[in-house]
C-alpha cells in the first residue's frame, strides 16, 4: 500500500485588527476571488523569504 504524504499542519493565529480594516480586506479578497487565509499565508511566506511584504 502506498502511503500519502501528511498534509500541511495548520496554526491558528489570534490577532486584533480594526473592524473597518478587516472588512475592507475581506471585500478586496472576495472581489479578486481569493480567500483571506491564502493571502495571509502568501504574505507570511514572502516576508520569511525576503524580509519584506
Amino acid at each position: 500500500m502506498a502511503a500519502t504524504a501528511p498534509g500541511a499542519k495548520k496554526r491558528k493565529l489570534d490577532y486584533n485588527v480594526d473592524q473597518t480594516t478587516y472588512d475592507e480586506f475581506a471585500k478586496a479578497c472576495s472581489r479578486k476571488g481569493f480567500a483571506p487565509q491564502v493571502i495571509l499565508e502568501q504574505a507570511m511566506r514572502k516576508f520569511t523569504q525576503q524580509g519584506q511584504i
